[in-house]
């Protein structure tokens, strides 16, 4: 129970920050906007409740599937995209909900291959109910995205970003993530408690955009900020397994005196846990992961891996089929814009009694595996 209610008040209170960003200073907000964000709070506060429930059946009967599309990088070594389709569908499946899949499979640095996906799917012949999109990158899918979203031919959501951008001519019909911004506001916190002020520190961040701004320059700007670390470099490692050990080799050869490594998603991880393993210097580094999926759940027991923030990752495969059963339902207005799953950091001070109670919450439907 602990889990779910702290969580979910960060959420809801971040998701105000969102609303705000979006237009204006929470100081400057309309009555307008006021009244939009007090709406949108008790919207996911009331969905997040039917995400943590069990599934109750659809009261509709379909004559026909329900047709899904689904374009996402899930060739990545990250179990995050699998494991959130598994929930889905279970999810469905528990729904009641009848439905078929065509998953577009890419790797995340293939977003040309994203736009051939994006092109199949807006040119088959028998049209989708809906699409899932999870982009490589936000802004490099921007003009893909609202292709999609201009269809009206199916509802279009957005996996893995909550980032609405006003500009654009066409919307999404919903957006559901994780908050990455959230995720690296709690690793700040808690790394400075533990490390204390003056670290040293390098980062291997992935991707230029808006991902790794959240998880990498958020988390560079709040321990300098909060405790006066040292960002002595930092290596885009393209959310790659190879980056990541790349990065670490540059770390240990040019900058011996860093004390603490920031990894900006688990294939980085992975590379810069086994590169300091093969180099006898796990012992002498402070190392975080991201996402908490069952790999970097595995090397905090093993105590390679010293903390990640940890997303209760199947809340979103969940909240996908509950918004599908809701526009169903001709009850679309009930769902929330933006629907942020929970999130929180665990590390290697916590027993294994712990980690597994956390892991089984987080991984209800897909499954606790060891990969």
């Amino acid at each position: 129970m602990y889990i779910r209610t702290l969580s979910h008040f960060c959420n809801v209170f971040l998701l105000t920050s969102l609303i705000f960003s979006t237009s204006v200073s929470a100081n400057q907000a309309s009555p307008n906007e006021v009244k939009k964000t007090q709406v949108e709070q008790e919207k996911l506060k009331a969905f997040q409740l039917t995400v943590n429930a069990k599934a109750a059946p659809i009261d509709v009967k379909l004559t026909d599937p329900v047709r899904i599309a689904i374009i996402y990088p899930s060739a990545d070594i990250s179990d995050f995209w699998v494991r959130n389709y598994t929930a889905m569908t279970k999810r469905l499946m528990e729904l009641k909900l009848p439905f078929v899949i065509d998953q577009y499979s890419s790797r995340q640095i293939e977003h040309a291959l994203q736009t051939q996906h994006t092109r199949s799917v807006l040119s088959n012949k028998e049209s989708y109910d809906f699409v899932i999109f999870g982009p490589s990158e936000l802004e490099l899918q921007s003009n893909n995205i609202q292709k999609l979203a201009a269809s009206d031919k199916f509802k279009t959501f957005i996996w893995a970003f909550h980032t609405p951008n006003p500009h654009w001519e066409y919307q999404p019909d919903a957006w559901f993530d994780f908050s990455s911004a959230m995720g690296a506001e709690v690793l700040c916190h808690y790394v400075v408690e533990r490390l204390g002020n003056d670290v040293e520190f390098a980062a291997n961040r992935g991707i230029p955009g808006i991902t790794d701004t959240q998880r990498s320059q958020g988390f560079i700007d709040c321990v300098q900020e909060k405790a006066d670390w040292v960002n002595n470099y930092e290596h885009f490692g393209q959310y790659q397994k190879l980056g990541g050990s790349d990065g670490v080799k540059l770390f240990l050869e040019n900058f011996p005196e860093v004390e603490m490594i920031h990894n900006a998603n688990t294939a980085m991880t992975m590379g810069a846990v086994d590169t300091l393993g093969d180099a006898n210097k796990l012992d002498d580094m402070f190392v975080t992961g991201w996402g908490g999926t069952a790999k970097e759940i595995e090397k905090i027991k093993l105590g390679e891996l010293s903390a990640t923030p940890m997303r209760m990752s199947d809340d979103l495969g969940v909240a996908t089929a509950e918004s599908i059963k809701l526009y169903i339902q001709k009850r679309e207005l009930d769902l929330p814009e933006l629907y942020l799953g929970r999130i929180l950091v665990v590390h290697d001070e916590m027993t294994h009694s712990e980690l597994d109670a956390y892991t089984k919450e987080a991984f209800r439907y897909s499954g606790i595996r060891q990969d």
